[in-house]
C-alpha cells in the first residue's frame, strides 16, 4: 500500500475484541509493508554493526604493517557507509508509510462508524472521547505500527551479532551474549507502572478535551448567564491535572531511559576490562579486542529500539483498546443480522442494493404508528424520551434509560436495524433537535443526496428562509463579491446566523432530500409563532403524499397534523387530532398547554377567575393563535 493510494477502497472489518487483537489485525493487514521496512532495516543495521569488523581489520593491518589490508579495510568502510545511508533512508520511508497508512485505516474505520451511528454515537460515547480517539490515539497506534519494523530488524541484528561474536571470540562473545538480553529485559518490570501513568494522563486529557468542547459549544449561553469564569476555572483545574499526570508519566519514562543508558555503559566497561586482561595474557589479539569492543558499542544503537517498542506498545495498547471500544459500537441490537452487514463490510455493493422500503412506520417499544403518506405529530412531554424515539425511528435501537435494548422501528413490517445502512437511510431521514450546519456556501449546504422532486427554492420557501436569504445577500454585497445568497459562505456551525435561522436552514436541507419518511425532532423550537405557523403550512404542503413525523408539543404544528399520537412515559396513550385530544385527554392538554392540576379543576368547574384563571387565558390565547394562523 502506497500513500498515494489512500483512502482505502475498503478499510476492512477490524478485530475489536481487545486492544492487542486490534493491533495484531492492523499489522496483519500491513504485512507487506512491515516486511519491506524490516528488510531495509536489516540492510541499515547489518551495515552499521559490520563497522567493527572493518575497524578491527584495519587496526590489525596497522599492527602487522600491511598496507594492502589497510586499503581493503578503508574500501570496506566506504561500502558500509553507503549501505548504512541507503538502508536508513529507505527504512525511514517504508516505516513512515506504514505509520501513515495505518493511521489512515483507523481514521477511515472511525469515520465509517460515525457515519453509521450518526447522532447516536455521542449518546453511546462522550464527544471528547471520540475526539481524543480520532486524534491522539490514532497517532499512538500509528507509532507502534511504525516502530514494529525497526524493532524486528534490531532484534534480528542483535541476535545475529551475538551469535557471530560467540563464534568469533568465545570468551568475550559469551559475556556479550548474556549481557545484551539482560539489558533488553531490564526495563520490563517498570513498564506496567509507566503504562498506567500514561493511561491516566490520556484519560485526564480526554476529560479536558471534552470540557473544552462543551464550553465552546455553549459559549453563547455562558456569556448570557455570566458563567465564563466558572467554566474557565474548571478548565484550568482540568489542565493542571493533565500537566501533573504528564509530569508523573515523563518521570517514569525518564527513569527507563536512564536505565537504558546506564546498563549498556556497565556492560561496555565489563567487556573492556575483561578483554584487556585477556589481551594482556596473550589469549586474544588486539584487533579482536577492538572488534568486540566496537561491536558492543554499535549494539547500543539497535538496543534503543527495544526501549522504543516498549514505549510504543505501552502507549498504543490503551489507545487501541479505546479505538476498539468505539469501533465495537453497533447501530443494531446484539445478534441482529443487520450488524454483520453494516459493520463487517461483508456485503458487496450489489448486495447492498435491496428493494426500497415503504409503508407504515411502527415503533414496537412505544406502540406509536405513523401511517404512510400522512403528517403525524408525536407528543412525548420528555425531550429525552423524544430523542430516544427519534433514534429508534431512524433505525438505531436504544440502550439507555427505561428502554434498554428496545428495538428499532419497523417500516412496512421490516426492522430498520436489520437492513443495510444505505437502504435504511434512503428510506428514513431523522433530523434531531440540534442539527449541525457545516461551513461553506448555502448551495453546498443544500447539495445533498436527493430524489430530485424538491428543488432548493421550494425547500427554502417551505422552511421560511426568506430573511436568511436576504441576510446572506446583504453579506455578499458587503463583501463586494456579488456572489448572491446561494454562494455566500456560512461560517462553521452557522455561528454567523441566529438560532432560528440555523434551524430553518437545517429544515430546508432535510426537506430538499425528499425521503420516503422524514422525522423532525422539535424543528421550530427557536422561531416565533407566526413563522412557526407558516413553516407548518409549508411542510404540510411540500410533504403531501409522503410520510412525515414531527416530535413536538407546539399547538401550531399539532393543529396542522393529520394525526397526533400522545406518548407519555414511553407508551402511546392517545391517538386523534389535536382538537380531539385537547377536549378528551387531560394529560395531553396538560403537556401541550402547560396546564396545572389546579387550572384543570377550575376549567372543569367553569370558573376562570383568580390565579388559576390564567391557565384558561393561556389556552384561549393558544386557540386564538391557531385560528389566526389557519
Amino acid at each position: 500500500m502506497h500513500i498515494r493510494d489512500l483512502p482505502y477502497p475498503d478499510p476492512g472489518r477490524p478485530d475489536v475484541r481487545s486492544g492487542p487483537r486490534f493491533l495484531f489485525w492492523l499489522g496483519r493487514n500491513q504485512l507487506g509493508g512491515q516486511v519491506k521496512a524490516a528488510l531495509w532495516g536489516l540492510v541499515h543495521m547489518a551495515a552499521l554493526v559490520s563497522f567493527p569488523i572493518a575497524i578491527g581489520f584495519g587496526v590489525q593491518a596497522v599492527v602487522d604493517r600491511s598496507g594492502s589490508r589497510l586499503a581493503m579495510a578503508g574500501a570496506l568502510m566506504v561500502g558500509l557507509t553507503v549501505l548504512t545511508a541507503l538502508g536508513d533512508a529507505m527504512l525511514h520511508r517504508a516505516a513512515v508509510t506504514n505509520w501513515i497508512t495505518a493511521a489512515a485505516r483507523v481514521q477511515q474505520l472511525l469515520a465509517r462508524k460515525a457515519v453509521e451511528l450518526g447522532s447516536a454515537l455521542t449518546r453511546k460515547v462522550a464527544a471528547g472521547e471520540v475526539v481524543a480517539v480520532s486524534t491522539g490515539d490514532v497517532e499512538k497506534i500509528g507509532w507502534f505500527v511504525e516502530a514494529l519494523s525497526r524493532f524486528t530488524a534490531a532484534a534480528i541484528t542483535t541476535v545475529a551479532v551475538c551469535v557471530a561474536l560467540v563464534l568469533y571470540q568465545p570468551a568475550l562473545g559469551v559475556v556479550v551474549a548474556v549481557g545484551v538480553p539482560a539489558l533488553a529485559l531490564a526495563v520490563l518490570p517498570m513498564l506496567p507502572r509507566a503504562a498506567r501513568r500514561a493511561d491516566e494522563q490520556r484519560e485526564k486529557a480526554g476529560r479536558a478535551t471534552e470540557l473544552a468542547s462543551d464550553t465552546v459549544a455553549g459559549l453563547r449561553v455562558l456569556r448570557g448567564i455570566g458563567g465564563e469564569e466558572l467554566f474557565l476555572g474548571r478548565y484550568r483545574r482540568a489542565s493542571q491535572e493533565v500537566r501533573v499526570a504528564a509530569v508523573r508519566s515523563a518521570r517514569m519514562w525518564a527513569l527507563i531511559a536512564a536505565v537504558q543508558v546506564a546498563l549498556p555503559g556497565l556492560l561496555l566497561i565489563g567487556v573492556v576490562w575483561y578483554g584487556a586482561s585477556l589481551a594482556r595474557d596473550g589469549r586474544i589479539e588486539v584487533g579482536e579486542l577492538v572488534t568486540v569492543y566496537s561491536a558492543v558499542t554499535f549494539l547500543l544503537f539497535p538496543l534503543r529500539h527495544f526501549e522504543e517498542i516498549a514505549m510504543a506498545y505501552s502507549f498504543s495498547r490503551p489507545s487501541a483498546r479505546r479505538a476498539a471500544r468505539v469501533l465495537a459500537l453497533r447501530r443494531s441490537s446484539p445478534g441482529s443480522e443487520g450488524a454483520a452487514a453494516v459493520d463487517g463490510g461483508e456485503r458487496g455493493e450489489g448486495q447492498e442494493a435491496t428493494a426500497p422500503l415503504g409503508g407504515d412506520l411502527y415503533d414496537p417499544a412505544s406502540g406509536m404508528l405513523a401511517p404512510s403518506g400522512l403528517l403525524t405529530a408525536v407528543v412525548c412531554g420528555d425531550p429525552d424520551a423524544a430523542g430516544r424515539l427519534a433514534d429508534r425511528l431512524g433505525g438505531h435501537p436504544t440502550h439507555d434509560g427505561d428502554h434498554d435494548g428496545a428495538p428499532s422501528a419497523l417500516l412496512g413490517g421490516v426492522a430498520l436495524d436489520e437492513v443495510p445502512l444505505t437502504t435504511a437511510r434512503a428510506a428514513v431521514l431523522v433530523q434531531d433537535k440540534d442539527p449541525v450546519l457545516l461551513s461553506g456556501a448555502l448551495a453546498e449546504l443544500l447539495d445533498v443526496p436527493r430524489s430530485g422532486e424538491v428543488s432548493a427554492g421550494k425547500a427554502l420557501e417551505a422552511a421560511q428562509c426568506g430573511d436568511v436569504l436576504d441576510a446572506l445577500a446583504q453579506a455578499s454585497a458587503a463583501e463586494a463579491d456579488d456572489a448572491g445568497p446561494m454562494r455566500t459562505r456560512i461560517t462553521e456551525r452557522g455561528r454567523s446566523l441566529s438560532g432560528g435561522q440555523r434551524q430553518r436552514l437545517a429544515l430546508a436541507r432535510s426537506l430538499v432530500t425528499d425521503p420516503e419518511v422524514l422525522v423532525l425532532d422539535e424543528p421550530t423550537s427557536a422561531v416565533d409563532s407566526h413563522t412557526e405557523a407558516r413553516i407548518a403550512d409549508g411542510v404540510r404542503r411540500l410533504r403531501a403524499g409522503r410520510t412525515t413525523i414531527v416530535l413536538t408539543s407546539s399547538p401550531l404544528l399539532l393543529d396542522r397534523a393529520d394525526r397526533v399520537v400522545f406518548v407519555p412515559d414511553g407508551e402511546a396513550a392517545g391517538v386523534g387530532t389535536h382538537r380531539e385530544l385537547l377536549g378528551t385527554d387531560p394529560a395531553y392538554r396538560a403537556v401541550v398547554t402547560r396546564e396545572t392540576e389546579d387550572e384543570a379543576a377550575v376549567r372543569q368547574t367553569g370558573r376562570g377567575t383568580g390565579p388559576a384563571g390564567h391557565g384558561l387565558k393561556d389556552i384561549g390565547r393558544i386557540e386564538e393563535q391557531i385560528e389566526e394562523s389557519a
